[in-house]
């Protein structure tokens, strides 16, 4: 079994791009499946509000974003392409470098809640 997880990283063209890649877990608990441990500097919530999109920008550091509730996001890369993200989606952001990338609230209705992770 494995955890979906797109991830956003700079070539070496300093454009964003998006991959497809999983979180295996292997190590078979009495609670369930695990992964490994990921190491991981702590953990920030944030509350953003309706209708708040960012324009172009980089991750501040490599980290991992997990959306919590709200409105399903859009993130646009460097060569146009658009994807949907809803509530439940993880998100590895690497892309500290480069052109970075535009975020956008797809209803700006109510405010999303996501979870940040920063990776040592």
């Amino acid at each position: 079994m494995t955890i979906p997880v797109t991830r956003i990283y700079t070539g070496c063209d300093d454009r964003s791009y998006f991959e497809d890649t999983e979180v295996p877990l292997s190590e078979m608990t009495s609670l369930g499946q695990l992964s490994k441990l990921i190491s991981a500097k702590g953990v920030l919530f944030r509350q953003t509000e309706p209708g708040q999109d960012l324009d172009w920008h980089n991750a501040p550091c490599r980290q991992f974003v997990v959306l919590l509730s709200g409105p399903d996001i859009e993130i646009e890369i460097g060569d146009g392409t658009v994807r949907n993200f809803a509530a439940g989606s993880v998100l590895l952001v690497e892309d500290t470098t480069g052109q970075g990338h535009i975020s956008r609230v797809t209803d700006s209705g109510e405010a999303r809640t996501s979870l940040f992770i920063p990776l040592t």
